[in-house]
């Protein structure tokens, strides 16, 4: 299945809530792939911030909170992180069977430093609120590594400030037509940095 460096694309990652847009570009530049994949159909998508934070007192006040243990709130993330791992080893795969090239790299939103346990995470007001999308962009990263293809990392404002990027985004863009929205941008960013622009 290994082809040469030049035979292999790209995908480019921005995620949203429980689900992510995914692009895809060859190594010349052209996209071969664009869509959008849900990672837990029918759970809660944020289970950290949403029922972490009612479990510990959070947002009591508030007429959306429901009342929930912290243990249940903890299982409700293992189910989540569990749906999610799932989704993205059948999203990938899904991608894969559709490009008419072999994918060799994923490019995923870099995830800051976060508690170790469930618990610590629920339990840190700035960590559950990121922590649901770093869940979903682990799950991306583990699914893409059991591929064989190489994860980076990339910082948001970096990956749209690059003239070169920002102009393949953009023709990018008119040729594809809409939907070509900011987390298609940026996924598209992000995939055209693996394979830069000549």
């Amino acid at each position: 299945m290994a082809r040469k460096g030049s035979e292999i694309s790209a995908v480019g990652v921005a995620e949203h809530g429980n689900s992510a847009i995914l692009v895809t570009v060859a190594p010349d530049g052209r996209l071969l792939d664009r869509r959008r994949i849900d990672l837990t159909h029918g759970l809660p998508t944020h289970p950290y911030h949403h029922e972490g934070s009612w479990a510990v007192g959070r947002y009591v006040g508030s007429p959306w909170a429901r009342k929930i243990s912290l243990p249940e709130a903890i299982a409700l993330v293992e189910r989540v992180r569990e749906a999610a791992a799932l989704g993205a080893r059948a999203g990938l795969e899904a991608l894969a069977a559709a490009v008419p090239l072999p994918i060799g790299h994923i490019a995923l939103r870099a995830c800051p430093t976060l508690p170790a346990t469930t618990e610590e995470r629920i339990a840190d007001t700035r960590a559950a609120n990121v922590a649901d999308s770093v869940m979903y962009r682990e799950a991306l990263a583990t699914a893409a590594a059991a591929r064989g293809w190489s994860v980076h990392w990339y910082e948001r404002e970096p990956a749209l400030h690059d003239a070169a990027i920002e102009r393949a985004v953009r023709a990018m863009g008119r040729a594809a037509g809409p939907p070509w929205q900011a987390k298609h941008k940026l996924a598209a960013a992000a995939a055209l940095a693996l394979t830069p622009p000549g």
